[in-house]
C-alpha cells in the first residue's frame, strides 16, 4: 500500500463545519493550510442587534462582504451601513466593532494575512446543524480573551461599545 501523503503546510481547519462561533453560526470557508497564509475567509450568519466586543486585530486587515441582510461597520470617527453587494473594511490596528441592522445578516470576513479563521476555530464549538446558536447562549468571555490574546486581537470593551 503508498504511503500516506505529508505536507509541510499548516493544519486544515476542519472547511465547512456549521460553528458556533459567539453568537453566530459560521463555517471557516478558506484558512491558512488553504491559501498557504495568504487569507482566510469565514462565512456567519447572525441575528439583528448582535455585536462583538469592540476590538482590535494587531496583524490582519478585515473586510466585511455582505451577501444577505445589513451590518454597520464602526470604526473610529465613520460608522458605514452596507448591505447586500456591499463590502466594508476595517483595516489592522484600528478598533473596530459590527452590528447587525436586518432580522438577519449573512457575510464573509475575509483577513490578510490569514488568522482570524484560527482565532474562530479555537473559540468556536462545533453547531449543532445548520441554525444559529439559542439566543441565550452565552459567550465564554474568559476563553475569548484567551484565544484573543493568542492570535493577536485585542479586546478594548464589551458588545455594544463603539469606537
Amino acid at each position: 500500500m503508498p504511503a500516506a501523503a505529508t505536507t509541510d503546510r499548516p493544519q486544515a481547519t476542519d472547511l465547512n463545519q456549521p460553528l458556533w462561533f459567539l453568537t453566530n453560526l459560521s463555517k471557516v470557508r478558506l484558512d491558512a493550510a488553504a491559501s498557504s497564509g495568504t487569507l482566510d475567509v469565514v462565512e456567519s450568519v447572525g441575528r439583528r442587534g448582535e455585536m462583538p466586543p469592540l476590538h482590535v486585530h494587531q496583524r490582519e486587515d478585515e473586510y466585511f462582504v455582505i451577501l444577505e441582510g445589513e451590518i454597520t461597520v464602526y470604526v473610529p470617527g465613520e460608522s458605514r451601513r452596507v448591505g447586500a453587494g456591499e463590502a466594508a473594511s476595517a483595516p489592522k490596528c484600528v478598533p473596530h466593532t459590527y452590528r447587525i441592522e436586518s432580522e438577519e445578516a449573512r457575510w464573509l470576513a475575509i483577513s490578510s494575512p490569514s488568522g482570524f479563521a484560527s482565532f474562530v476555530a479555537t473559540v468556536a464549538e462545533p453547531a449543532e446543524g445548520e441554525a444559529l446558536p439559542p439566543a441565550d447562549t452565552p459567550v465564554g468571555l474568559s476563553r475569548l480573551e484567551a484565544a484573543a490574546a493568542e492570535h493577536g486581537i485585542d479586546l478594548l470593551a464589551p458588545p455594544g461599545t463603539l469606537p
